[in-house]
């Protein structure tokens, strides 16, 4: 049933991204507040242990806030994007998420992988 994965690959240097926290939320219906559901690190593939497992995963919104300055502040760069939020709506909690997020410094993209 269903999960939340993500990983983060550098497009500067087409290699993993590693140590960068990750944190998921969601929204809380009605209103704007987001509540923190888990944080953890990716590893040395870019990759980190599941953000959600099955019984975790529920219908709503969902936010993925990756701090991606210290991961550049550590590689001697600096960035245009301090972090990189990606919101999205989970609506049959039953299926796989795997939301990637491939990153350089001036620029970012995400999509819904498999």
């Amino acid at each position: 049933s269903g999960s939340l994965t993500t990983h983060v690959l550098n497009t500067a240097t087409g290699l993993p991204a590693t140590g960068i926290a990750i944190q998921v939320a969601q929204l809380q219906e009605p209103g704007t507040q987001w509540m923190e559901l888990a944080q953890r690190w990716t590893d040395e593939d870019g990759r980190c242990s599941p953000l959600l497992v099955p019984e975790q995963v529920k219908a709503g919104t969902y936010k993925l806030r990756f701090e991606t300055a210290p991961y550049w502040q550590g590689l001697g760069h600096t960035s245009f994007y301090p972090f990189v939020e990606v919101v999205f709506t989970i609506t049959d909690p039953a299926q796989k998420f795997h939301v990637p997020l491939l990153i350089s410094p001036f620029s970012y993209t995400t999509y819904r992988g498999s």
